[in-house]
């Protein structure tokens, strides 16, 4: 089943509900609509966690289960996803919302040479700031809204191929060895 596959991975209740950088939430963590597993929790955490995942900003995990705790869905879901953009995946992220939103910006995007070096980070981000920052928000809403709705459409697949495999198994008689 769906809920088994998300079950496998999740983090335990208890890792979130003690974990010391969220405790400012105090007893709102207690809520147990944000540890459902179920087609409307699960595919609303995915969609607020892939839409802070991408959010231009240090310490995603605070928004994301602010907003979990808000809308009242999979809190660990939604905390966990925001991991996509790790020190290795940000560079590709960085380039892609800079590309798109230099074309929502209907600008051209400038080749830039890579330095590792704070003042190669502070030059480029003072001339290419707009183009990431909305590149990066355009890439949030979009990544939350496919997210949420690649959920809703995987759990639905699955329980209609459950729904016919019980509906053959009831058809067909059992065969005799």
């Amino acid at each position: 089943m769906a809920k088994d596959l998300f079950k496998r991975y999740m983090p335990q209740f208890a890792a979130f509900k003690d974990h010391p950088k969220l405790q400012f939430f105090g007893r709102l963590l207690h809520d147990p609509r944000l540890w459902h597993f179920n087609r409307h929790s699960l595919a609303g955490g995915m969609g607020i966690g892939l839409f802070a995942a991408f959010l231009p900003m240090p310490l995603q995990m605070f928004p994301a289960a602010a907003l979990s705790i808000f809308f009242r869905v999979n809190l660990p879901l939604a905390v966990s996803l925001v991991w996509i953009s790790n020190p290795f995946t940000m560079p590709p992220i960085i380039y892609v919302a800079y590309q798109l939103g230099a074309w929502v910006l209907g600008e051209n995007a400038q080749a830039m040479e890579f330095s590792l070096s704070s003042e190669w980070v502070l030059n480029t981000l003072s001339q290419a700031w707009l183009p990431f920052v909305i590149g990066s928000f355009v890439l949030s809403i979009l990544s939350g809204i496919i997210g949420y709705i690649g959920v809703q459409m995987l759990w639905r697949i699955h329980v209609r191929r459950a729904w016919k495999q019980r509906q053959l198994r009831r058809i067909s008689p059992p065969s005799s060895l």
